[in-house]
Parts: C-alpha cells; sequence; structure tokens
C-alpha cells in the first residue's frame, strides 16, 4: 500500500507560483495513476489535475489548464503540481491522491490513497 505526504502549501500573492510535492512511500508507486483534489470552505472535494503511472499522460480540469503542470518522478517516488498564475479562487486545501484508474475519470471514487492535505492561500 501507497502512503502519501504533501509539502509545499502556505500563502501566495495572486499572480504568484507555488510548487506541492507529494512523497510516496511503499514499493508500487509506479503502478498508481497520482492526482490532485482540492477542497475550498464549504465546497466538495473537486479534481484537479491527474498523471498516468508513466508520466506520458496527463489530465487537468478546465480551470486550471495553461496554469497547473502535474508531472512524476517515479525514481524519487514524487508527484508535483507546479502552480503558476495563481487566483484568490484557487485557495483550498489541495490533496494528492493515487489510484490506479485514476486518470481519465476525475472523481473521487477512484482514488485508492489520500495524502493529508496541504493549505494553499492566495491573496488578492
Amino acid at each position: 500500500q501507497v502512503q502519501l505526504v504533501e509539502s509545499g502549501g502556505g500563502l501566495v500573492q495572486a499572480g504568484g507560483s507555488l510548487r506541492l510535492s507529494c512523497a510516496a512511500s511503499g514499493r508500487t508507486f509506479s503502478g498508481y495513476a497520482m492526482g490532485w483534489f482540492r477542497q475550498a470552505p464549504g465546497k466538495e472535494r473537486e479534481f484537479i489535475a491527474a498523471v498516468n503511472w508513466s508520466g506520458t499522460n496527463t489530465d487537468y480540469t478546465d480551470s486550471v489548464k495553461g496554469r497547473f503542470t502535474i508531472s512524476r518522478d517515479n525514481a524519487k517516488k514524487t508527484v508535483y503540481l507546479q502552480m503558476n498564475t495563481l487566483k484568490p479562487e484557487d485557495t483550498a486545501v489541495y490533496y494528492c491522491a493515487a489510484g490506479r484508474l485514476l486518470i481519465g475519470t476525475r472523481r473521487t471514487e477512484y482514488v485508492e490513497v489520500w495524502g493529508q492535505g496541504t493549505l494553499v492561500t492566495v491573496s488578492s
């Protein structure tokens, strides 16, 4: 079983950038598609981005396309979310997620392992 630990959240001004990292433990990391979800106060958890096991296929929700980039390094067992041109509406707790069927589904039901979350706050 994979365990996930996020880092890199914080406070940033609108227009700024942050890079989130998600470090995985466990021997089967490369077998999972990996993704990022976020949850703002009072809202449901929503899909942001996903990457397949090899890093060759990615998927993004429309609101972050062109601003966010997901990538993974299987040798380091780490997945990244580079977030540029941040907006106040990007403020949320960001969760790393692992799931063999996650790519293309975008649904929390296909997440097998969640990280604990990291808070991103974008000030206007």
